[in-house]
């Protein structure tokens, strides 16, 4: 009589993730050090893997913290990384050093978001996007996306909206490609709906175009620049987001520089 072994939790998610990541099993085994047998063997259910070998799998595989932590549960082990908050007391030396990132970006905004878009925090000159917006789109938790997209948001002041919102919605689509989310897929939809239809024209170079922005002091050209923290062990920072927008020519500088002068400096909480 043959046995057939069930495959477990962590032998379906192991399988799952393979299949999105378009890798074979020989692929995988070779990002892993580990043989194709022993991969199969594991997607079988016929073999257990140790705390080790999930995380060098989950590695592998490009999974984000958070992923990595659930992917260990599913084996039987304890999360690896901790997610600590934002707020948590342990994260203070980084609160102090991204706040000063933000307040050293004057007099051009700069803000940190999570991987939804949340705002986290922002320096003074983010009061640049809430100029006319009502108080629902300012409202914590505070979208940044929706902020931007949203027809009663920053979108009436976007000039190119159809192109620069494209390159908002592509960015998070690529992320949610990557990394599963149904609620951000269910925002990127929602921003779709917003966007107006773009036809690209013979000069089209895809939708990584600069923000141009309407304001009382004349048109802004930025262009937006994204940092995040590659080596965080803690789930909440690894999450997290820092944009910073850049004027993309002397008139917008300038605009900026004036700007700060009559905005008061925010450096331990977002403006909102």
């Amino acid at each position: 009589m043959t046995t057939v072994t069930e495959p477990g939790p962590f032998a379906r998610e192991l399988r799952r993730w393979r299949g999105a990541r378009r890798l074979s099993q020989l692929d995988l085994a070779i990002r892993a050090d580990t043989t194709q047998r022993y991969v199969s063997y594991l997607e079988q259910g016929r073999s257990q893997p140790g705390r080790t070998v999930v995380l060098r799998l989950a590695e592998s595989l490009g999974l984000s913290l958070r992923e990595r932590n659930a992917l260990l549960l599913t084996a039987g082990y304890a999360p690896a990384y901790q997610e600590s908050g934002w707020d948590a007391p342990e994260l203070a030396p980084m609160r102090s050093a991204l706040r000063s990132v933000l307040d050293g970006h004057m007099p051009y905004p700069a803000l940190i978001v999570d991987s939804r878009g949340l705002l986290v925090e922002a320096n003074a000159a983010f009061t640049l996007f809430l100029d006319g917006t009502p108080p629902e789109l300012r409202r914590e938790p505070v979208n940044v996306r929706r902020l931007m997209l949203h027809p009663d948001g920053v979108a009436r002041r976007v000039i190119n909206l159809a192109e620069w919102g494209r390159h908002v919605t592509e960015a998070l689509r690529i992320r949610a490609q990557a990394s599963p989310d149904p609620e951000l897929d269910a925002l990127i939809a929602e921003l779709d709906g917003y966007l107006p239809p773009t036809e690209p024209g013979p000069d089209y170079v895809g939708f990584a175009v600069p923000l141009r922005l309407r304001t009382e002091q004349g048109e802004l050209r930025l262009i937006t620049t994204l940092m995040s923290i590659a080596t965080a062990t803690d789930v909440s920072l690894a999450e997290l987001r820092l944009e910073a927008f850049l004027p993309a020519d002397a008139a917008s500088a300038e605009i900026l520089r004036a700007r700060a002068q009559s905005v008061p400096r925010v450096t331990d909480s977002h403006p909102v």
